[in-house]
C-alpha cells in the first residue's frame, strides 16, 4: 500500500474525508489543510477523477528526518531516483517547510534538485539533463525536521475541471462551488436557483454531481505520464466512470445574471461541462424572477468587492431580502466577504463557516428554511 497524501482549503477537510469515507477508506488521518490514506496506485488514480473539494493528491516515496542541509542532500541522493524518473523528463522540487531547523524554500529546492540529479547520475551516466519530455513535480513537504518527500500526482490543482473556457471577473473557484453544493445538501428533486451565477460553476457543480459525473473526467493529469504508472489501468477506470453517469434524472437549475456576457459564459461552461440541458440561464435581474415557496435552495456568491458591478453591497443584500423575506421554506446559502449581509438580510442565521477561495478568506452564511412535513 501507498502512502497518500491530499491537500484543500482550509474549512473543507471534514468534506474531503466525509467523501473518503464514502469511498470506503479507512484510517483517514486529518489536519490542517491536509488529509492522509493508505492506498494503491490505482486508488491514487481514481481520487485524482473523483474528489470535488480537494486541492492536490500526492504520492509519498519516502519519508525521514533532516535537520541540516548536509543530511537533506545526502538522503534525497540515496533515493533511486531512476525508478521513478526518465532522463529526459522535466522534473522539477518544490518545497514547503513548518517549524523545522530547515526554513530556507529556495535553498531546500536547490539541494534537492541536485540531489536527484546525482542520483539519476549513478543509471543515466550523462552529465546535462535536457528535461524535454514530461513533466515531474516533486514536493518536499517537512514539518519538525521530517521530510515527506513526494510526486504531485494531480499536475494543475484540481480546481481545474476543465470545462470552464473564460470566465467573468473573481470567479469562484470549482472546488469551492462543490463545497457550497455538498454543505447545502441539494438533491436533484429540489429546486436549485443561483441569481447572481456569473460564469455558472456553482449550478454546474451541482448537476454534473447529481449525473454522477466525475469532477476531473474532463481533465488530465501528470501521473498519466509517470514511469512508474500503468496509464492502461487509469482508462480502465475512466470508462466505467463514463458507463457510471446517470442520465435518468430530471434536474430543476435556475441561473439568472444581470450580465448578459456572464450568461454567455455559463452556457458555453454547461456545454463543456455535458449538463447544458440540466440548467436554465437567463439574462435577468434577479429582482424579476419569480419564486415560489416550494422548499427551493438558493446558493449564490453575489457581487462583492472586485465582482461589484452595476449594485452595491447594500443593494445586493436587500435584494436578496426581498426576495426571500415571505418563502420560508427556502434555504440560503450565501458565500461572501462582505461583512454586511446577514445585518442586511431579514433571517435567522442557522451557521457561518469560514472559507477561503483562493486564498481570500469568505465566510459562508446559511440560512435553513422551514422543513416539509411527512
Amino acid at each position: 500500500m501507498e502512502k497518500i497524501l491530499i491537500t484543500t482549503s482550509f474549512g473543507l477537510e471534514s468534506l474531503v474525508k466525509r467523501q473518503l469515507q464514502e469511498e470506503n477508506f479507512k484510517n483517514i488521518k486529518v489536519d490542517n489543510g491536509m488529509l492522509t490514506i493508505n492506498g494503491s496506485l490505482k486508488d491514487m488514480a481514481y481520487l485524482n477523477l473523483s474528489l470535488r473539494e480537494a486541492d492536490r493528491v500526492y504520492l509519498e516515496i519516502k519519508s525521514f528526518e533532516a535537520k541540516t542541509f548536509d543530511e537533506l542532500f545526502e538522503k534525497m541522493k540515496a533515493i533511486d531516483w531512476f525508478d521513478y524518473i526518465r532522463e529526459d523528463d522535466n522534473f522539477m522540487v518544490n518545497a514547503r517547510t513548518f517549524k523545522s531547523k530547515l526554513h530556507s524554500i529556495p535553498s531546500i529546492q536547490s539541494i534537492g534538485e541536485k540531489a536527484v540529479i546525482e542520483s539519476l547520475r549513478r543509471k543515466y551516466k550523462i552529465g546535462t539533463f535536457k528535461k524535454t519530455n514530461a513533466r515531474v513535480k516533486i514536493e518536499l513537504m517537512i514539518e519538525k525536521n521530517v521530510v515527506s518527500v513526494c510526486f504531485d500526482t494531480s499536475g494543475d490543482g484540481l480546481h481545474k475541471r476543465g470545462y470552464r473556457e473564460d470566465s467573468v471577473k473573481a470567479p469562484l473557484r470549482e472546488n469551492l462551488a462543490a463545497a457550497l453544493v455538498d454543505l447545502s445538501f441539494y438533491k436533484y428533486d429540489r429546486f436549485l436557483v443561483d441569481g447572481f451565477c456569473g460564469s455558472g460553476t456553482i449550478l454546474i457543480e451541482a448537476a454534473r454531481k447529481e449525473r454522477g459525473i466525475l469532477p476531473g473526467i474532463d481533465r488530465n493529469f501528470d501521473f498519466t505520464k509517470y514511469l512508474f504508472f500503468n496509464t492502461e489501468e487509469f482508462e480502465k477506470i475512466k470508462k466505467e466512470a463514463y458507463e457510471r453517469i446517470d442520465f435518468s434524472k430530471k434536474l430543476n437549475i435556475l441561473g439568472s445574471d444581470i450580465s448578459k456576457r456572464a450568461i454567455e459564459l455559463s452556457k458555453i461552461n454547461a456545454l463543456n461541462a455535458g449538463v447544458e440541458e440540466d440548467i436554465t440561464f437567463i439574462n435577468n435581474n434577479f429582482k424579476d424572477i419569480n419564486l415560489r415557496d416550494n422548499y427551493g435552495i438558493f446558493i449564490s456568491n453575489p457581487p462583492y468587492g472586485e465582482r461589484l458591478s452595476r449594485f452595491d453591497t447594500k443593494e445586493v443584500n436587500n435584494l436578496i431580502n426581498n426576495k426571500f423575506k415571505k418563502l420560508s421554506t427556502w434555504s440560503l446559502f450565501i458565500i461572501s466577504s462582505d461583512k454586511n449581509i446577514d445585518k442586511n438580510i431579514n433571517k435567522r442565521l442557522s451557521k457561518k463557516r469560514k472559507l477561503y477561495n483562493g486564498g481570500q478568506k469568505v465566510d459562508l452564511y446559511q440560512y435553513f428554511g422551514k422543513k416539509a412535513q411527512i
